[in-house]
């Protein structure tokens, strides 16, 4: 179970944090009565950011937390009350809300691709649609931070990224689960206090340049430092300049007051400059003093590409700490996740699939109600691609089994030796929370062996290689029956 101490989610009830076209539409099934006809929507989303090759999924927590709480006020019921729409009645059953859907969605840090099914729900029309809005809101901004954190990782190369962007952040909820997002997807830490205490993630820092320039000197500012912090000195170097007096300043602190005390400095951090160049002769310098063990820390308006240049020019750097880009996914900040009607079930509990038409192919909805299943190869574990299939379907291990280009059914590949794995598991069963929730760092390893677990190809920052995302055949052919009837109309 989780752990984790209650967030501000457990404190709040956000059921009116809703598209206010939720509570009229609910309004409006209710009075044709339709409040107990069974839909099936899917959360999906359109397109990668950054051009990717794949993203992460986050958020289910808050999901659940807000789904656990969902409940109308009688403050509620008096604001909508007031607002003069919406029938006595629909009030009524506002007050005696309780959720009853069923829910599925794939385990938090699991990859996922465009147009898949990352979240399922089912059950009374007015509930399933009144959710929309808040499962978006959580699922959205998660999992652009998680995609985004791990872009940056990778371009790491193994070396340690932290979370230094909470005071860029969208306002303090974004701040918040914006850090939780970037541990999960492979921070080693956060700046940010808060999410240590709710969330576990680790919380770190050391001085600003507002310390160093408190003092008279920088060099009586670093001996304070490290007289306060001996076991954990970490000296901020650029104040003034870096190579004259800041790791100069840093390295008589090590030796005259660090080391007699048995201690050793841990790191300096770089804030400014020429960061490869600094790094370089920083490390030159630094060894020179016998302080090969010192590491060194960088920061200043980094992301993935301005890591990956420097580290190409043979940077010294042990630790990323990574800010505004990171925590506001800068260079593409929108995750474009969707919320979509697939199905309903008519009055004698038969399933009607249903679809968006558009001209615009990418909006045309896969309809009914559907399973996402991965293929893996038998011998080293590589995800081969995802189908998503009818619920009844079953992909059988080791095969035959054929799969092909949705957009180009002509492209068909015959896959053997394999196995295959359901990636929607039950979360909510008639508005029953079933999942066991896994604690943070189990969410973070689960991510972290989902990316390693792609191939090379697909992690390229730049045109990575497509994973494709297929129909089964039963799918696709109901799928083109329903377009062909609606075009026809």
């Amino acid at each position: 179970m989780n752990t984790a101490k209650k967030d501000l989610f457990d404190q709040r009830n956000l059921t009116m944090l809703c598209d206010f076209y939720e509570i009229t539409m609910a309004n409006g099934y209710f009075s044709h009565g339709m409040k107990d006809r069974i839909a099936v929507f899917d959360v999906f989303f359109r397109d990668i950011p950054d051009d990717g090759g794949f993203a992460i999924f986050c958020g289910l927590e808050q999901v659940i937390q807000y789904l656990e709480n969902l409940s109308f006020s009688e403050e509620d019921l008096t604001y909508l009350e007031n607002r003069g729409l919406f029938d006595p009645q629909f009030l009524d059953y506002l007050r005696r809300f309780k959720f009853e859907c069923d829910v599925w969605a794939m385990q938090e840090g699991t990859v996922i691709f465009p147009g898949e099914p990352i979240i399922r729900v089912r059950g009374p029309i007015i509930q399933a649609q009144f959710i929309e809005t808040m499962l978006l809101l959580s699922v959205n901004h998660q999992s652009l931070i998680a995609t985004k954190t791990n872009r940056i990782v990778r371009a790491a190369k193994g070396r340690a990224v932290l979370e230094f962007g909470s005071r860029r952040a969208q306002g303090y909820d974004a701040a918040n689960y914006g850090a939780r997002a970037a541990y999960i997807a492979g921070a080693t830490a956060s700046a940010n206090t808060w999410t240590d205490v709710h969330f576990g993630v680790p919380a770190g820092g050391t001085m600003a340049h507002s310390w160093v320039q408190s003092f008279d000197t920088e060099l009586e500012s670093f001996i304070a430092y490290a007289q306060a912090y001996p076991d954990e000195c970490t000296l901020l170097v650029d104040t003034y300049n870096t190579l004259r007096s800041g790791i100069p300043n840093a390295v008589k602190v090590a030796h005259e007051v660090l080391e007699p005390m048995g201690k050793r400095l841990q790191a300096i951090r770089l804030d400014s400059g020429d960061i490869a160049y600094l790094s370089k002769k920083a490390r030159t310098m630094l060894d020179k003093a016998g302080l090969t063990d010192c590491k060194i820390v960088v920061s200043n308006s980094l992301d993935e590409y301005i890591i990956r240049s420097i580290l190409i020019q043979g940077a010294q750097v042990d630790t990323f700490g990574v800010g505004e880009n990171l925590i506001t996914a800068r260079s593409d900040a929108v995750f474009g996740g969707v919320y979509k009607l697939v199905a309903t079930y008519d009055e004698d509990g038969e399933l009607v699939p249903k679809i968006k038409i558009s001209d615009n192919i990418d909006k045309i909805t896969t309809p009914s109600f559907k399973e996402v299943w991965r293929l893996f190869e038998k011998d080293d574990h590589h995800p081969l691609a995802d189908v998503i299939t009818l619920e009844h379907e079953i992909i059988p291990d080791g095969g035959p089994y054929e799969i092909f280009d949705p957009l180009d059914p002509t492209k068909r590949k015959v896959m053997t030796n394999f196995y295959a794995k359901k990636l929607l598991v039950p979360v909510y069963e008639k508005g029953k929370l079933v999942y066991q929730r896994p604690a943070l760092p189990q969410i973070r390893e689960n991510c972290l062996r989902n990316v390693s677990e792609l191939w090379e190809e697909i992690c390229r920052l730049d045109n990575p290689h497509q994973y494709y995302v297929d129909l089964s055949q039963e799918l696709w052919d109901l799928k083109t029956k329903l377009i062909k009837e609606y075009r026809n109309k």
